[in-house]
């Protein structure tokens, strides 16, 4: 059994309202029934001519194969959609304004754009100057401006500090010039 990979894939519409497939299968019988009662209500001296009632027919059939072309698009363009919002779940995301980050727990898809849900809540509009990493950003640690080797909370920074007080230089070597 063959299946239609777009097939699958729709738009969430109201219901109420015909497609636009739809709406062109009404007009296109309409079409024919229009043909068919002019054909029958015709003058028998001056007959439509054939070459006309063909290139109506030819044109009305364009537009049709146009409206089911649009369709499949349509749900190509879905289906590009639901593929990319899936591959943005576990990454880290950070709004255009940077004013909201996390990473993404799960995102929904509305006609007009990509809602990404962080893990604690914060909502992201997918759009331009939006950033997207595998994993959140690593911030270095806050450095108070001393050269002690410590950051503002009393742990090493990193920065090795200019010489330790009990005889050993910041790397932990003793000193041998300082003498006891």
């Amino acid at each position: 059994m063959a299946v239609d990979p777009t097939a699958a894939v729709g738009t969430q519409g109201t219901g109420s309202t015909p497609s636009a497939q739809q709406k062109a299968t009404l007009n296109y019988d309409n079409f024919l029934q229009l043909l068919v009662a002019q054909m029958k209500s015709q003058d028998p001296t001056d007959p439509m001519d054939a070459s006309e009632q063909m290139a109506q027919l030819a044109s009305f059939s364009q537009v049709e194969q146009q409206i089911q072309t649009n369709t499949k698009l349509d749900n190509i363009l879905a289906s590009s959609s639901l593929t990319q919002a899936a591959s943005y779940v576990g990454k880290y995301m950070q709004s255009a304004d940077g004013s909201v980050g996390g990473i993404v727990d799960s995102v929904k898809i509305y006609s007009d754009g990509i809602i990404a849900t962080t893990k604690d809540g914060g909502k992201i509009l997918v759009q331009a100057g939006v950033s997207i990493s595998n994993s959140a950003p690593v911030t270095p640690p806050e450095d108070d401006g001393d050269t002690d080797g410590t950051d503002s909370a009393g742990a090493t920074d990193g920065t090795g500090g200019t010489g330790g007080t009990d005889g050993t230089s910041g790397a932990g070597n003793t000193d041998d010039s300082q003498s006891s």
